[in-house]
This record gives C-alpha cells, structure tokens and sequence, in this order.
C-alpha cells in the first residue's frame, strides 16, 4: 500500500493517487515508481469530475484493472473495472463496468477475491 505517492503509468503519466496497492514489498520501490499497480484509489470531493474522467482515462490507457474513486459528496464507492479503448472519450479510454457501491455493501478487489471490505469503513462515519 502505497499512500499519495507517485505511480508511473506510462512516459507521459505519473499520477499521485490517494492510495495505490502494488505487488512487492516497500524497498522494491527505491530507485523507481511502481508501473503496474494492482489497485488505485483516489478520494475524491471537489475533485470527483477530474477523477472520474481524466484520470480515470489514465488508468485504463495504463489497463489498470481495478480503480475505485471513494465519492465523499454521495457518499459511496465507485468501482470501475474492464478498461477498454473508446472514441467518445477524448483520451481514447474509459471502463466499461462502472458500479456503486453504498454505505451498507461490500468490495472485494480483483487481486483479493476473498477480501471483503465494508464500503462504511472507507467513508466518514455517518
């Protein structure tokens, strides 16, 4: 798990996601970024428009698998899953699975199917 720290998707992008869980151990990651997270999480308020689309875009051009935008201002989980290339984006990238997850539901990510996380113990109490 690495908090706020950089990622290196591709020569062009370096995002700094809230959260990003990769495989290896901390020291793996001394001389160079992460390419290839297993999962990204980006917490999101006023910037929910720009996670949604822009970077979200980025994650899929980089076939992140799993990517989860923890929507403060609704108060859910958006879960996108199966990047695809599309000419209505004008990045050239979206998620074909887009779900929400409320309050009461749980998550398990792609890379811990056996994982359950409550949606609640990823927001504000209520």
């Amino acid at each position: 798990m690495r908090p706020q720290l950089p990622v290196a998707l591709d020569d062009l992008s370096e995002p700094e996601p809230d959260a990003v869980v990769v495989r290896g151990k901390p020291w793996d990651y001394r001389r160079e970024h992460p390419t290839t997270p297993l999962l990204v999480v980006e917490v999101a308020v006023s910037s929910l428009a720009v996670d949604r689309r822009f970077k979200g875009a980025l994650y899929a051009r980089a076939s992140v698998a799993d990517y989860w935008v923890v929507n403060l201002r609704d108060e859910l989980v958006e879960v996108y899953r199966q990047p695809v290339r599309t000419r209505a984006n004008r990045h050239g990238w979206k998620y074909r699975s887009v779900r929400l997850r409320r309050r009461t539901a749980w998550i398990a990510p792609l890379a811990a199917p056996k994982a359950r996380i409550a949606i609640a113990d990823l927001l504000p109490p209520a």
